[in-house]
């Protein structure tokens, strides 16, 4: 069995949007606070926690970085709420993706790579791998849902995934 490889693509709201949404302060003008001191980009991404979880706000740092090519063996979900993953330097990171169902497809997960400035929310239920960063000491601040519930459900993909850089001959 040969193993399914993917290279990402530049992340774009449009191209991310069957998986969920994509943080940035773009090129909308914003609006001015604290004494215009600032601009603030308002409402970036929607935060879904369910019924019975609240908003758990986190700092991720990266303990053992990644190097490409990098095997991807299983995915993960949050089926109870969302999660939003941003980056606290400039620094671009990849998510692979894959629709909400009860089991992914292989075939269908898809790679993005960040510009080093914006972030992703996945909807509900969305698979994507786990994150993953290329320096150590690389942070992300991480929203999520809390709650008694458990909401991570892993799954081992039959066949692995091997994700590539960007542009790589590799097929």
């Amino acid at each position: 069995m040969s193993e399914r490889v993917l290279r990402p693509v530049r992340l774009t709201r449009a191209a991310f949007l069957p998986f969920g949404e994509v943080i940035e302060a773009d090129s909308s003008p914003g609006a001015p606070m604290n004494e215009a001191s600032f601009v603030r980009f308002a409402d970036l991404c929607r935060v879904s926690v369910g019924e019975s979880g609240r908003v758990c706000v986190s700092i991720a740092r990266c303990e053992r970085p990644t190097r490409l090519p990098h095997r991807i063996e299983r995915v993960e979900r949050h089926p109870l709420g969302s999660q939003a993953l941003v980056p606290l330097a400039p620094k671009p990171f990849v998510v692979v993706v894959g629709p909400a169902a009860t089991s992914p497809c292989v075939g269908s997960l898809q790679a993005f790579v960040t510009n080093g400035s914006q972030g992703v929310s996945y909807y509900p239920g969305t698979w994507h791998m786990p994150l993953i960063a290329f320096e150590s000491g690389q942070e992300f601040l991480v929203i999520d849902r809390a709650g008694d519930m458990p909401n991570c459900d892993l799954f081992e993909l039959e066949e692995p995934v091997v994700l590539v850089e960007e542009g790589s001959a590799r097929s």
